[in-house]
């Protein structure tokens, strides 16, 4: 009987777990799975809508770092710019300086 063949391919990916932003003295962990990076580039279109924003936020953040940030009272404009650096650093945009 012939055996498939098997490729183990665990070296060739990461499992550190979940990037982490850093604001003020506070870490927030950031869903970086798979199938929560399908539906991040599901909603991010041209011109996201304050709703894609929410949703965004939902799905990028657990609930412990939404509670985090919930408690820094962010204006609307720096929470799209944490969304904006999450999706960036969930895919794979190396340049995580915050820069435009």
């Amino acid at each position: 009987v012939k055996m498939a063949r098997v490729v183990d391919i665990t070296s060739k990916l990461e499992f550190d777990g979940n990037p982490k932003l850093k604001i003020k003295d506070k870490e927030i962990e950031v869903n970086a799975d798979a199938p929560t990076m399908l539906k991040v580039m599901n909603l991010v279109g041209d011109d996201p809508t304050p709703k894609d924003i929410i949703e965004l936020y939902k799905l990028i953040f657990p609930e412990e770092s939404r509670k985090i940030l919930d408690g820094m009272k962010l204006s609307f404009a720096n929470l799209i710019t944490v969304v904006e650096v999450a999706v960036s650093i969930i895919s794979g945009d190396t340049d995580t300086s915050g820069e435009h």
